[in-house]
């Protein structure tokens, strides 16, 4: 694996409240090998060069615990909003266990954002971390069905065990759900896997599950998403363009529709769905703690 230099590391997060209520970003990684064919992290406004090819941050773990001694207060650490910290790489460099290590120990809380079962390795960090700030988990799952997931996201685990690693990290006390995002139209966005994903969420302990119903395209990311749509549904590209045109923002057809099925599901079942709701949940404990502390 290549690696880089940083000047950084942890990136202050002006509307945290408005994303799992994080205070910081952090990528310990460049360029992801999942292949996602959505993956909005192709946009070239990022800069990333060959997004497929993975590189390291050499320096990374020096300067976190630098500016996590630094630090007057604690805050919640988001990770893998850009690329997946649980690449396959992970499993020899270990960039990520060694990160959580450092957050253990300055008492921060962290927020991860994956699509890999591999994160289960970290149980035990992520449960000493649990005990002294808020940890909360988010699983990418597009669709509940395996074949289908194989297409869109070639190079990850597919949702069944995505949902199996939810299971065990929810029967271990650790919150966690699922981002429904990106909803493909006219791939993803069938009422009826939107109602078998919430009852799989679940099923498998999921706290929340969290969406937009619809997905990005710009740039890079258009021009790549576009080419996988001629390999594996030919002519459904000509039907995008057709529909959404040149815009960035794609909201499914049928979404307010679709978003009210999501919602009713979702309550049905006691998911939490509203981002306020979910960053309330998850912090609550520690929140009655402090509460509880001060008389």
């Amino acid at each position: 694996m290549e690696f880089i230099e940083c000047k950084t590391i942890l990136t202050k997060v002006k509307h945290g409240n408005e994303w799992f209520g994080i205070d910081y970003n952090m990528n310990l990684y460049r360029g992801c090998p999942h292949r996602c064919i959505y993956c909005d992290s192709r946009s070239n406004c990022y800069h990333i060069e060959n997004f497929d090819i993975v590189r390291g941050k050499d320096n990374a773990l020096y300067l976190l615990e630098y500016e996590l001694s630094k630090k007057k207060n604690s805050g919640i650490i988001g990770i893998g909003a850009m690329s997946d910290t649980y690449n396959p790489l992970e499993l020899e460099y270990e960039q990520t266990r060694s990160a959580l290590k450092l957050i253990s120990k300055y008492n921060f809380g962290v927020s991860i954002d994956t699509k890999s079962d591999l994160i289960l390795r970290d149980i035990d960090l992520l449960k000493e971390i649990n005990s002294k700030n808020n940890v909360i988990i988010k699983f990418t799952i597009t669709t509940p069905n395996d074949e289908l997931s194989k297409i869109i996201e070639p190079n990850v685990c597919v949702s069944s065990k995505r949902l199996q690693a939810i299971k065990t990290l929810s029967d271990n006390g650790i919150f966690v759900g699922i981002l429904m995002n990106p909803v493909l139209p006219f791939i993803t966005d069938s009422e009826e896997d939107i109602k078998k994903l919430v009852r799989l969420a679940h099923l498998n302990g999921a706290k929340f599950i969290h969406t937009f119903m619809g997905m990005t395209l710009r740039e890079n990311q258009r021009d790549y998403y576009f080419k996988k749509l001629d390999e594996h549904f030919p002519t459904l590209k000509e039907k995008y363009i057709k529909y959404y045109g040149d815009k960035y923002n794609c909201i499914v057809p049928n979404a307010n529709k679709l978003y009210k099925v999501f919602k009713e599901e979702c309550e049905k079942y006691g998911l939490l769905y509203n981002m306020k709701d979910i960053i309330n949940a998850y912090k609550y404990k520690r929140q009655k703690g402090e509460q509880i502390s001060l008389f």
